[in-house]
């Protein structure tokens, strides 16, 4: 391995669906990463960040290995291949909630009886050896397992009872005829630190930056400002109907007859905040999208 400086942070980018996710946030949070088409070591201009594209399940094992120092992956992956012990694995930096998935049993609807897998051994396929057995043991029905590389929702009925896999939509289950049985985990797409790097002041100080920056593009896509008009006699009523981070930003209008008014406000809230905001006096409302949110 080529030695970097001690205070360089070595960071994983992921390969494959979670990529272009992450390239966006990078880009929202003012931090454009450059690579080529086949290029595995992009620039990312932070200070002393050396960055390379791995694939997530490689990202994982490099960070326990302490090979990598910050890294990408899903929640599930890191599930599979470190474990349930807080103490064995990277530390958990940021949840993106890029790319969520469920982690989930599902069986052909045949098979079922009311709604629920039959107590009696079954062979169950699965691309997470680690948490299938588990399952398998917390089930205590003798079932088998075999290990599938990748679509794993064609393997029932024929080849396997029920599986063990991801999902988004449940669609992809669907249109091969299997049915949710039951959530394992829950995942997302998630900043992962090693622990020697956590332990580092001079690479957390890189870490603290970059989450400080990748949360601030997270939080702006939530939110968009909010401006308006409002007589000096409505203010009141307006400010009491106008949620804010903080506090809302007052500026005099010409001739001082009233306030212009600007906060940041949840996207999701504006069906119901505009109609009020205008019963309360706010006049001349503007809705600007937001890039970065910092309190």
């Amino acid at each position: 391995m080529t030695p970097l400086p001690t205070d360089s942070l070595r960071l994983a980018l992921p390969k494959g669906r979670m990529q272009e996710a992450i390239l966006t946030l990078f880009a929202d949070a003012g931090i454009p990463v450059r690579h080529g088409a086949r290029g595995y070591r992009p620039r990312v201009p932070l200070p002393a960040v050396d960055a390379k594209i791995l694939k997530p399940q490689t990202i994982v094992e490099m960070l326990a290995l302490g090979v990598r120092d910050a890294g990408f992956a899903g929640a599930d992956w890191v599930r599979e291949l470190v474990g349930a012990a807080p103490e064995s694995g990277p530390i958990e930096a940021l949840d993106t909630g890029l790319d969520p998935v469920r982690l989930v049993v599902a069986a052909p609807r045949e098979l079922l009886e009311r709604g629920r897998l039959p107590e009696r051994p079954l062979l169950v396929a699965s691309e997470y050896p680690r948490l299938a057995q588990e399952w398998i043991a917390r089930r205590c029905m003798g079932d088998s397992f075999v290990r599938s590389f990748g679509a794993t929702e064609v393997f029932p009925p024929d080849d396997a009872d029920c599986i063990l896999d991801v999902t988004q939509t449940g669609a992809t289950l669907e249109a091969n005829g299997l049915a949710i049985v039951e959530d394992v985990l829950i995942s997302s797409t998630r900043l992962y630190v090693s622990r020697a790097a956590w332990n580092d002041p001079g690479r957390r100080a890189t870490v603290d930056t970059l989450v400080l920056l990748l949360r601030s593009a997270l939080d702006a896509r939530g939110r968009v400002m909010l401006e308006l008009n409002v007589d000096a006699e409505r203010l009141a009523d307006v400010l009491s109907a106008l949620p804010a981070m903080r506090e809302p930003t007052l500026s005099p209008l010409s001739g001082r007859r009233g306030f212009a008014v600007k906060a940041a406000v949840r996207r999701d809230q504006l069906a119901e905040l505009i109609p009020a905001l205008k019963r309360q006096g706010g006049a001349d409302l503007v809705v600007t999208p937001l890039v970065q949110v910092s309190v």
